[in-house]
């Protein structure tokens, strides 16, 4: 019932926008339905010309952030996590995350406690990795002032290669979702590390084999997961237009209904709800492709989910960011405005870095 009323939001007020724009004088131009976003690189590896440059930033993926904090990257090119300012500026904290991190997420909870020796604390910022394993930052595990992220829980055993990460609470409790790519499922688990057993849970039965979850987002208490084409090997998605799907869940892992499917999906990963301050695609669902660096918005009504186009640079072509992940908009504070998207990628095949921001006209 909680996305159906959702959905009669967002529909009431894209209704209301159309009123206002009849209203608007013939002559006037409504600058913000505009589709001409500016796109600011802001840090790299050193590989973009122009940027601040910080070399740990390889192959950036995952982004969070808290209520105020800055941006946490995860960098899966060089086993790390930096901290990026919304204007660009590095802050001098690194933390070593081993495993090649992906997803990222931050957690205000007292759950998801990670412990070393003597010392434990619940994890402020906690990341999946491409090894199967989850592990979360406290500034005082093992030690006070700490740089490296410890280790919560493990499912190398079975193989998992985890793509993505979200958090999220349903019936008073807080669990984490990592999407195990190689077995094409969404592992949960408890605020104790605990993987729990969800019969039937985050399972879309219109997904086709061969298929994993990518990305997964926790938006507005929906779980949106995103699905790309496994290798033979099942380790690495295939790019490729019309090779991705986007699906929605509860937190309690039941299938609301598909967002998207195929079309120019393409090997999707970014997922971020836009705000009523970002242009044509005020309040539209963004969906960042992999495989081609492009941005797409969908829109909830009704009558279901339905494409409103592509985001277009100021010379009105796409928008294409080579080896683009995650994408979010700012808090208000460290991480930026809220209005200001931002985005992580690994350009040239995942073997350089690029932090940066996308505005609205």
């Amino acid at each position: 019932m909680a996305n159906l009323a959702a959905k009669r939001a967002l529909a009431a007020s894209a209704a209301l926008g159309l009123l206002i724009a009849a209203a608007a004088p013939a002559a006037a131009r409504n600058i913000n339905a505009e589709n001409l976003y500016s796109v600011h690189n802001l840090i790299s590896d050193g590989s973009v010309p122009g940027t601040v440059t910080d070399t740990h930033l390889v192959n950036g993926w995952g982004i969070t952030a808290g209520p105020t904090t800055p941006w946490w990257v995860a960098n899966n090119g060089t086993d790390s996590s930096t901290l990026y300012n919304g204007d660009g500026t590095i802050r001098p904290l690194v933390v070593s995350v081993h495993n090649a991190p992906t997803g990222t997420v931050f957690n205000g909870s007292g759950d998801f406690v990670v412990h070393d020796g003597a010392a434990s604390g619940p994890a402020r910022f906690i990341f999946a990795t491409e090894e199967g394993t989850i592990l979360g930052w406290n500034p005082n595990v093992p030690a006070a002032g700490s740089t490296q992220a410890t280790l919560g829980v493990s499912r190398a055993n079975v193989g998992a290669i985890y793509k993505g990460l979200a958090i999220g609470s349903t019936g008073g409790a807080n669990y984490l979702y990592a999407n195990d790519f190689h077995n094409a499922r969404v592992d949960v688990f408890n605020g104790s590390f605990v993987l729990q057993s969800w019969a039937g849970a985050f399972v879309d039965p219109g997904i086709p084999a061969g298929y994993g979850p990518f990305g997964i987002q926790n938006l507005g208490g929906v779980i949106y997961v995103t699905y790309a084409k496994q290798d033979a090997d099942a380790e690495d998605e295939i790019a490729g237009e019309g090779l991705g799907f986007v699906s929605a869940f509860g937190t309690d892992g039941s299938f609301m209904g598909r967002v998207a499917s195929r079309g120019e999906l393409n090997a999707p990963w970014g997922l971020a709800w836009a705000p009523p301050t970002f242009g044509k695609f005020s309040g539209d669902l963004l969906v960042g492709n992999f495989g081609d660096g492009r941005i797409h918005a969908f829109a909830a009504g009704e009558d279901g989910w339905e494409a409103r186009g592509l985001l277009k640079g100021t010379d009105h072509r796409p928008i294409s960011i080579d080896g683009l992940w995650g994408i979010g908009f700012g808090n208000g504070f460290a991480s930026g405005p809220t209005s200001t998207l931002y985005f992580a990628a690994g350009p040239d095949e995942e073997s350089h870095g690029l932090f940066g921001s996308i505005t609205a006209p």
